[in-house]
Parts: C-alpha cells; sequence; structure tokens
C-alpha cells in the first residue's frame, strides 16, 4: 500500500523548497512524485509546428524523492509520518502515526 498517493496535501521536508505545502499531482515511479509548485524548473523548449507547439521557456515540475516529503496532518498544522492499519472487516487504512487518526476520512 502506497503510503502517498495522488491528490494528498503533502510537505516539502528537505531542499531549496523545505516547508512549502503542495498537493500530489502523480506518482513518477515507487519512490518519486510531482507536487504542485514545488522543484520548478524552467525548461527550454523546441518549436515544433507538426504538433502546435511554441518554442520558448516552460517552467514545469520536477519528480521530488519520497523521502523528502511527510503527508500534511491538518489537525496538528504539521507533517506526520504514515501507518497502515488493518480494521476489523479486513480493509487496510492509512493513519497519523502521531495522533491514530485515519488519513482517508
Amino acid at each position: 500500500m502506497n503510503k502517498i498517493r495522488k491528490g494528498d496535501e503533502v510537505i516539502v521536508l528537505a531542499g531549496k523548497d523545505r516547508g512549502r505545502r503542495g498537493t500530489v499531482l502523480r506518482r513518477v515511479d515507487d519512490e518519486h512524485v510531482v507536487v504542485e509548485g514545488v522543484n520548478r524548473v524552467k525548461k527550454h523548449v523546441r518549436p515544433n509546428p507538426l504538433k502546435g507547439e511554441v518554442g520558448g521557456i516552460v517552467e514545469k515540475d520536477m519528480p521530488i524523492h519520497i523521502s523528502n516529503v511527510a503527508l500534511f496532518n491538518p489537525a496538528s498544522q504539521k507533517g506526520d509520518r504514515v501507518g497502515v492499519k488493518v480494521l476489523e472487516d479486513g480493509r487496510k487504512v492509512r493513519v497519523f502515526k502521531s495522533n491514530g487518526e485515519l488519513v482517508d476520512a
């Protein structure tokens, strides 16, 4: 079970964007996520008239390692670690380590 998923609100723990909050736009692989407004770079794009693309400098969000982000806990207003708990009916749910509340509730 993935502890950080698409759509989760995370806070950056390390790097040039430390302390920034954003939502996870997508998971690149098991260890990298793309967070909205975090790790932005300027990329030079060559025009491609066949695809209708204009050239220029484009800002885009690049992947960040999953160890450098933590799930944002709205109760404590801080980043928090995530654990997995099995409910009585057999479902697995994500819980915050600090207070044991359900993440998906």
